[in-house]
């Protein structure tokens, strides 16, 4: 009985999880930079982080978050942060002269609890997920619909957002494709840097909006 309700779900969280954001910026840059294993960390971390957004939806915590507009201003500063510091060490990339493929003990590759920790903090504090949740949770989602099914919905869409950035990774570090992508793979980063801090950009200017309306109160 609930099969068109996860129909319509499946379909808006495959768009959602498809369309360039934040995710895909980390993912692609973390993967270019230190090899297809840590990739897929940060795609579990991404994947992971699905979770809180389906808690606190479940929790109503997301209404709350909406309504009190303070709450909400908190969210789109500590997430334009997060993005910002993100993007600016992304936009430093130098070249390199070993590729993580052939060099896996490379002194600069990060931990996969680091590689998890960037991916989970990435899409847990990115508030334009916190508003797809919310109109899934409120539009979508029948109120009616027993909490356990929802979880099962929540857990569906964190393993296929997990499984697609991890897919991804995998198809960026495919050894032909890694070795020419290589070579440029510092304007790569730079470029996945400029998006990040452009989306931080985004998110403060949204911030602004959000105090413009509190001090108009």
């Amino acid at each position: 009985m609930y099969l068109q309700e996860f129909l319509a779900i499946a379909i808006l969280h495959l768009l959602a999880v498809a369309s360039p954001g934040p995710d895909f910026a980390v993912t692609t840059r973390y993967s270019l930079s230190y090899g297809g294993r840590i990739g897929r960390w940060v795609s579990v971390g991404i994947g992971t982080g699905i979770l809180l957004h389906v808690a606190y939806s479940l929790l109503g915590v997301a209404i709350l978050i909406h309504r009190y507009q303070w709450v909400y201003a908190s969210f789109l500063l500590i997430g334009a942060g997060y993005l910002g510091w993100l993007g600016w060490q992304a936009l430093q990339s130098q070249a390199r002269a070993t590729m993580p493929i052939d060099n896996l003990n490379s002194p600069a590759a990060i931990t996969a609890w680091q590689a998890f920790r960037i991916g989970f903090l990435t899409n847990g504090l990115n508030v334009k997920a916190t508003l797809f949740f919310l109109a899934l949770f409120s539009t979508v989602i029948n109120p009616a619909t027993p909490n356990l099914i929802k979880l099962g919905y929540g857990l569906y869409m964190a393993i296929a957002t997990a499984l697609w950035f991890s897919f991804l990774a995998s198809l960026m570090t495919w050894p032909p494709f890694y070795r020419y992508l290589w070579r440029i793979s510092h304007w790569l980063d730079r470029l996945m840097g400029a998006a990040l801090l452009l989306l931080s950009a985004w998110l403060i200017y949204d911030w602004l909006g959000v105090i413009g309306v509190i001090a108009s109160v």
